[in-house]
């Protein structure tokens, strides 16, 4: 991802009032990146990859950028996005109501903020009675249950907060979710709530895996999710899945007028309750309760990771609203991160696709949150001289639901007679032994960044970018992932080390008299023949997903389509990479002056086309594919040089979908409406874009009438 502007500073640790708006730009970008392939690690594949705090950081820091420059606000922006896409494998349910997020609260200052800018917005004095919820936020998975005339209809998870999956069949083995309502419920109502799995039961499942001799799970979170989501109901079926009901979608009939009610009358109609729920009068006794739960968390049954705080007046919660992507009158007081102490018994190198350079501690195996924690990760060579760390010291390691936490410090007191300092190599960890360098920050100096200078001969750089080659955005080839990749690359009779390699597959099988891909484990016939006519399926790609696969630094999707639309053939592409490559001065001024393209791009097409293995890479891979040509954006409609915003939920199109199409009529399609807006187009749910919109006179628009004017029946 591209944290560097004009091949200069690292943006990452540049606070962001000191950020400038070519820089905020590109920080935006990566930030958006960034947490929208942790959000599908999280819910699409239940296996995060950051702490839940250094999520959150992401997420403040986007939020801080966004508020200082509100006119560089993207589209695609997290803060205007639930949770993720549903996957494939099961069918799609759209939410009557969407399944909202929360704003987090990471201090107890932080919580009386929260309570004071409620008054305000009601209106209501310092002595003016304001009831409140409190709550166990419990680690699970959300799902709504859709009940009518008292029967179960269906059952859908999350999803990206407006379409969820359908996991009905799988919810209704779960003893906590009754198939029929008790008493007498609202015909229609949409009862949430989160799937969780107990500590106790987590650990019999995995000593029952274990003695199966058969993979562990991680943490219970995790593993709930994952089997919720099973395609098969019966392997559902045979894990001890609970649920927790606490909040509520459509409801033909309110039973109640708090929070609290709403959720007694959930116990009533049969459906299991936090105990740990109670209602407080003061800011003080919320918090109280908080650090009472804190207190407690080891104890309980289950995991939590904070305490939900909900006003429980409905009609207040009804005049409060929403804004972005949550509700006003609701917040997630998170707990601080977990910490253990234990050994740190090494230090190893990680090689990133970039040829990024990581300190990886391995450490005496530790419990940290009910999660066994083996690595933690070092950052880089400064950390650990900041950190005065040795091999052989006891250390404090942190985490809150991740999997690789990190090291606090360590414990002088604690430290051996024979600690070892670390030395940080000066070479690649790989067969080529290739030099590890450093680049120069604006100021000259050396930046903390180390890299490998080998490139795609590095066999770890290798291997990191043929996975990104087959990922989603890239070429997106069904049925060879990350997994099968790692399996192919270490293949000694049918090998995928270079792009090349993948569309020589089928060829190489057929030629293989010894042992065919459709014989091996994990395959068969019909799962061979499926991978091959995928592979076949991505022969003809277009010329802006073909830039962006070939892992080239700093050049994400955006980048990759503005080359694309600028050079508009691959041959022309090519010529003008190669040419920067060999130094040509014209050629770089040209690409220099093609919009978000700065020297930190031009530098990296530059160094990634001056290594011959690369040059002869690309040519292996372009022989081939059939490269399509990218399409130009219009000059002469009706749209060209305007600047529109989507806001609200598209039902005949997605929003990338709309965007796409607004910049193919030579429109830019922004994020935030602000006075520069030419066009607001509005779906349903439409809130304080279109307000604002009101506000400036701004033309607003709906769905209908801009595939109207943009002479579109569908």
């Amino acid at each position: 991802m591209n944290d560097r502007v004009g091949g200069s500073r690292t943006l990452s640790g540049i606070p962001v009032e000191q950020l400038n708006e070519a820089e905020a730009t590109a920080e935006l970008e990566r930030l958006a990146a960034e947490i929208a392939e942790h959000d599908r690690r999280y819910y699409e594949h239940d296996a995060p990859s950051v702490s839940d705090a250094e999520y959150d950081a992401l997420r403040l820091r986007n939020s801080a950028i966004e508020a200082r420059f509100p006119n560089l606000k993207r589209a695609d922006s997290p803060t205007e996005r639930v949770g993720t896409a549903p996957s494939g494998k099961f069918s799609k349910v759209r939410h009557a109501i969407p399944m909202l997020s929360l704003d987090n609260a990471f201090s107890d200052d932080d919580v009386r903020d929260f309570v004071a800018r409620i008054r305000r917005f009601l209106r209501l004095g310092d002595d003016a009675l304001l009831r409140i919820t409190a709550e166990p936020k419990i680690d699970g998975l959300s799902l709504s249950l859709r009940y009518e005339n008292g029967e179960l209809v269906h059952a859908v998870t999350r999803g990206d907060g407006t379409t969820g999956e359908n996991v009905t069949a799988n919810a209704k083995t779960i003893d906590d979710i009754p198939a029929r309502l008790k008493g007498s419920p609202p015909d229609v109502i949409e009862v949430r709530g989160e799937v969780y799995m107990t500590k106790e039961d987590f650990a019999d499942l995995n000593e029952r895996q274990e003695t199966a001799g058969k993979q562990t799970y991680v943490n219970p979170r995790n593993t709930a999710a994952g089997s919720l989501r099973q395609l098969d109901a019966s392997v559902t079926a045979e894990r001890p899945l609970k649920f927790f009901a606490y909040a509520w979608g459509e409801v033909s009939q309110l039973p109640a007028d708090t929070q609290m009610g709403m959720v007694e009358a959930f116990k009533a109609y049969g459906f299991q309750t936090n105990p740990l729920m109670d209602v407080f009068d003061s800011v003080e006794a919320l918090l109280k309760h908080y650090h009472h739960i804190e207190t407690e968390r080891g104890a309980l049954a289950y995991d939590i990771d904070g305490v939900v705080y909900k006003v429980d007046d409905l009609s207040y919660q009804e005049r409060l609203g929403f804004v972005s992507r949550s509700p006003r009158w609701a917040i997630a007081h998170k707990f601080p991160a977990e910490k253990a102490m234990t050994t740190l018994k090494a230090i190893d190198i990680q090689v990133g696709r970039t040829g990024a350079i990581t300190p990886v501690a391995r450490l005496e195996p530790v419990t940290v949150g009910g999660v066994v924690v083996e690595n933690a990760t070092l950052h880089n060579a400064e950390e650990i001289e900041r950190l005065g760390v040795m091999i052989g010291d006891t250390v404090i390691v942190q985490r809150a639901g991740d999997v690789i936490p990190q090291i606090l410090g360590f414990v002088p007191e604690k430290r051996p007679v024979d600690a070892e300092p670390y030395t940080f190599p000066a070479k690649c960890p790989c067969d080529l032994a290739t030099d590890i360098v450093r680049e120069a920050n604006i100021s000259g100096a050396e930046s903390v960044v180390r890299r490998c200078s080998g490139e795609f001969a590095c066999p770890y750089q290798r291997k990191e970018h043929l996975k990104h080659f087959v990922s989603r955005r890239a070429f997106d080839i069904e049925g060879l992932g990350e997994k099968q990749i790692e399996a192919f690359f270490d293949d000694a009779m049918l090998p995928i080390r270079t792009p090349a390699d993948i569309f020589t597959l089928q060829k190489r099988d057929d030629a293989n008299a010894l042992q065919k891909l459709k014989n091996r484990e994990g395959y068969g016939e019909v799962s061979a023949q499926k991978l091959f006519d995928a592979i076949e399926g991505r022969r003809t790609i277009p010329l802006e997903r073909m830039i962006y696969a070939l892992g080239i630094r700093h050049v994400g999707e955006a980048t990759a389509k503005t080359l694309a639309r600028a050079y508009g053939a691959w041959g022309a592409f090519e010529a003008a990479a190669l040419q920067v490559a060999d130094g040509d001065t014209d050629t770089r001024e040209e690409m220099d002056a093609l919009e978000d393209i700065g020297a930190a791009v031009i530098d990296s097409v530059a160094a990634y086309f001056t290594e011959p293995h690369n040059r002869d890479l690309v040519e292996a891979l372009a022989a081939e594919l059939t490269i399509e040509e990218a399409e130009r954006p219009a000059a002469d409609t009706a749209f060209s040089g305007k600047t529109i915003v989507f806001t609200g939920s598209l039902e005949r199109m997605s929003r990338d979908e709309a965007k796409e199409m607004a910049e193919r009529l030579g429109a830019k399609a922004a994020g935030s409406v602000s006075k520069k807006t030419d066009l607001v187009v509005a779906g349903p749910g439409a809130g304080s874009k279109l307000k604002k919109a009101t506000e400036l006179g701004i033309e607003v628009i709906d769905e209908d009438e801009w595939f109207r004017r943009t002479g579109r029946s569908s």
